[in-house]
This record gives structure tokens, sequence and C-alpha cells, in this order.
């Protein structure tokens, strides 16, 4: 391992790993959900609850995760949360696999993977921030790469989903618990934290200290946690949105569904990848790319609810990915960069936590308005994107941040 870069190539590949099979766990059930519907008997709504379960449990242990990695370390949080990831596909796979009415356990696994998931990814951010403390530039580069292996996970999810569902349609779940134990081993051997000689604050003195960052910094941590619950909304509510019509009205299933699935989440990927090496460290920079982001973003989220064919529909989806590509490492650099060591696990926790509060909002809300409201939703996310772009013109200020 390179002695003057903490990380190395297998640390950053390892890092990289966790937010990806995190992804392939959720996204990857996407393109499936149809499936599971005739399988097992379910509404589109009960479908969609199998991905919302995941994203609910982290929703509340992430900020928990978030301190105890802040008070007894990074490592020691995520290992145990890879192996919970596993136990859920374990679960879930063995209620498709045995049981005549899965749904209620496949919940539970996705419950018990959502948990795990709410230690290890979140984890990630202040972990590299950590690492390379002195070093804003480098920082920014590897949280670029962190989130393009997590926006390439939602790349390969609907093409990985799509295909193992034509092998065996619960493949997926044991796949899951498969990938958790492959990261689970690279972290073992490869993720080295550094040590803190440093006694970690008491509980008081913590709850003390976050109060005051908020005190202080609350209007622009604020507008980055509803950016982020923002964007992963649009993200999955337009996945899920997909995926319904491209079956449904179109025809169109399998892998093909999931190679056009794929589409707008390349775009996003290779945003990521790009942006995340452009802005090094630079707050004006970070700024600029937020402004214009959620500009495209407003404007062609509007757009979605009216487009009848599937190509125009994809296209529109496609220049949504686009700038939500180059939101998201924005917004982690921009939130691990500017928040103190021993408070960092946490603040960036809760942004993990606003994140998955997108995630887990998106199916099911759109599966309850695309049927009569389809057109009004989008205006209206469209509205929500103009008020959160004003929300940065006022809050983000580089020369205070």
């Amino acid at each position: 391992m390179n002695q003057k870069d903490p990380l190395g190539v297998w640390g950053l590949i390892t890092l990289a790993s966790i937010p990806l099979v995190m992804t392939l766990g959720n996204s990857m059930l996407i393109p499936v959900l149809p499936v599971f519907e005739e399988k097992i008997g379910i509404s589109s709504f009960q479908s969609s609850l199998i991905i919302t379960s995941y994203s609910v449990s982290a929703i509340f242990l992430i900020p928990i995760a978030g301190y105890l990695s802040d008070r007894y370390g990074r490592k020691i949080v995520i290992l145990p949360s890879l192996i919970l990831t596993l136990i859920g596909g374990v679960i879930a796979a063995y209620a498709s696999w045995k049981m005549e009415n899965p749904f209620v356990w496949i919940v539970v696994g996705r419950i018990l993977q959502g948990v795990g998931a709410s230690g290890a990814t979140p984890i990630i951010l202040p972990l590299v921030g950590d690492l390379y403390k002195d070093d804003d530039e480098k920082a920014s580069e590897n949280l670029g790469v962190v989130e393009t292996s997590n926006t390439f996970g939602k790349v390969l999810s609907p093409i990985v989903g799509a295909f193992f569902a034509t092998i065996l349609w619960y493949l997926p779940f044991i796949s899951i618990a498969v990938f958790s134990l492959i990261s689970f081993v690279l972290v073992l051997l490869f993720i080295k934290v550094p040590r803190d000689i440093a006694k970690p604050p008491a509980f008081r003195t913590f709850l003390a200290k976050t109060k005051k960052i908020f005190t202080i910094e609350g209007p622009w941590l604020y507008t980055i946690f509803g950016i982020g619950a923002y964007v992963m909304l649009v993200l999955f509510g337009e996945l899920f949105f997909l995926s319904d019509i491209f079956e449904k009205e179109h025809g169109i299933e399998g892998v093909r569904k999931g190679v056009l699935l794929a589409v707008p989440l390349i775009v996003l990927c290779v945003t990521a990848f790009v942006i995340g090496k452009w802005i090094k460290g630079s707050l004006p920079v970070m700024k600029t790319v937020m402004i214009i982001s959620m500009v495209i973003l407003s404007l062609s989220v509007g757009f979605v609810g009216f487009s009848e064919s599937p190509e125009i529909l994809l296209l529109f989806i496609s220049v949504n990915g686009l700038a939500i590509g180059a939101l998201l490492p924005t917004l982690d650099a921009m939130i691990t960069e500017n928040i103190q060591k021993d408070a960092r696990g946490t603040i960036t926790s809760i942004y993990s936590a606003a994140r998955f509060i997108g995630v887990a909002a998106g199916p099911p809300l759109m599966s309850l308005l695309m049927k009569n409201f389809l057109e009004v939703s989008y205006l209206v996310a469209g509205g929500i994107g103009i008020l959160l772009l004003g929300a940065i013109v006022l809050f983000i200020r580089p020369e205070r941040t």
C-alpha cells in the first residue's frame, strides 16, 4: 500500500464496494417489483414497500450509527452492519424460496438490511474525511469516486436485477447476501483507520457540541439535507414510474427494460465521476455547480409527467440524471469537508438519513400519485426544486461556510 496515501488502491476499492453493494441491495429490486407482484400476489403499493421498508429502517438508525462511529470508530460500526445486511438477504431469500406467503418475511429481511445499511454506507463519508483531513482536494476526489460507485451501482442495478430475475425470481435477495460478505472481507483486510489517542467526549458534551454546530451552521446544513432528500425522492420516484410504465403500457420487460432503466443512471454515474474530480474542494465552485444543477433539475422534472412516448420520457429523466449526478458528489464534499472530525460522523449520517427519506418516499408516493395526479406531482416537484434553489442562493455562502 502506498505510504503517502492512507487508502491506497485496494482501500479505495473497498470503500467504494460498500455503497455499491448497498445500492445494488435496493435499486436492483426496482425492475423486479412487477415480477414480485405476480409471484406472490401483491399490489403495486405493497411491492413498493419492499423498497421503502429498507430505507425507513435506515432513516432512524443512521444518526445513531454516526454517533457510535464518532465515539468508537468507523470500522467497528461498518463490519457488523455488513453482517446484518447479509443476514437480511438470507431471510428474504429463504422466505421467497420456502414460504407460500413470503411477503411479511421479505419485508422483515429488508428491514434488517436497512439496519445494516444505516451503519455501512453513511460511515464512508466521514471515514474519507478522517483519512484526508489535511487534503481537501484528495478528499473531494475520493468522495467523487465513492459517489460514482454508488451511482454505478444504480446503473448496474436494473440490468443485474432483471437478469437475475430471469434465472430465479428471488435470486436478487441471494446476491445481496453474497455481495455483503465480499465487502465484509475487503473491509477486514484493507481498511486501516487512524488511531485517535484522545478520549471521545461524553454523550452530554457530544450533544452540546452538535447543538452548537446546528446553531451556527444550521441554514446551510438544512439546505444540504433538503436537497439530498429531494434528489433521491425524484430519482427513485422516476425509476419506479419508469419501470412500471415500461412494462405495463409498453410491454418492455426483462433485461431490455433493465438496460433502458440504466440509461439515465449511466448519465448520472459519469457526471458524478467528472464533477467529483473537478470541484477539488473549492466552495465557490461547489455553489456554482449546485445552482446550475438545480436550475436544470427544477425545469426538466416538470416535463416528465407530460411525456407520453418512452423515448421522450427517457430523455427528460436522463437530463434529471445529469443534474443529480452533479449534485451528489458536491453535496458529499461540502458537508464532509466543513465539519470537524469529532462530529463528522453524526452530521454526515443525518445527511445520509435525509437521502434515505427520499429513497423511502419516492416509490410509494409515485405508486399513489401516478394514476390520477401524475402531471401535478411532477409540476410540484419542479416547484420544490425552485424553492431549494433559492435556499442555495441565500444560505450557501462560501465566505462563511
